[in-house]
């Protein structure tokens, strides 16, 4: 009988502890899963800055730059563009390749740059050729930011911020 007694009461430690091991296991997979969501609800901070427009040497096409920096904690996507000038699709050029992608990641605190020789904006079937002193207006729709307007200044076909 005493043995039974002692194998109850360890029976019964062991699932104390079982359930104490639960509880804990429980409390460290709540705060990871909070964790994990304030960092999902981190707003990214987006600003366009250096946006512009080559003239372009023919009527119904146009390549567009900017940056989108994101001094915010969380990322974002810039999922489409859109302009009334015509149809705008975005391309990452890789080993001198260009095709079209349906987004771009902008990293939390950091930065999108679409800039000549590398990711772009291909603006197509013009309404009418952009001329030097002109502005472009597009909307830039993210993913959790929504649409951002922006204004690109139509500068010389040679513009090239990084040579000036």
């Amino acid at each position: 009988m005493r043995r039974r007694g002692a194998l109850i009461a360890a029976i019964a430690v062991a699932g104390s502890l079982a359930l104490a091991g639960c509880g804990g296991d429980t409390d460290t997979s709540s705060k990871s899963q909070a964790k994990a969501e304030s960092k999902s609800d981190a707003k990214p901070e987006l600003k366009i800055s250096g946006g512009f427009v080559p003239e372009p040497a023919m009527a119904d096409m146009a390549a567009g730059f900017l940056t989108v920096t994101n001094a915010g904690a969380g990322a974002d996507q810039l999922t489409s563009v859109t302009s009334d000038i015509g149809e705008v699709t975005m391309h990452s050029t890789k080993d001198q390749s260009m095709k079209p992608v349906k987004s771009f990641d902008v990293p939390a605190n950091g930065a999108l740059k679409l800039e000549r020789g590398g990711n772009h904006l291909m603006l197509q079937k013009l309404k009418h050729k952009p001329k030097l002193g002109e502005k472009v207006s597009v909307e830039l729709h993210f993913a959790k930011s929504g649409t951002v307007k922006a204004e690109l200044d139509v500068k010389a076909a040679n513009h090239n911020p990084k040579t000036q």
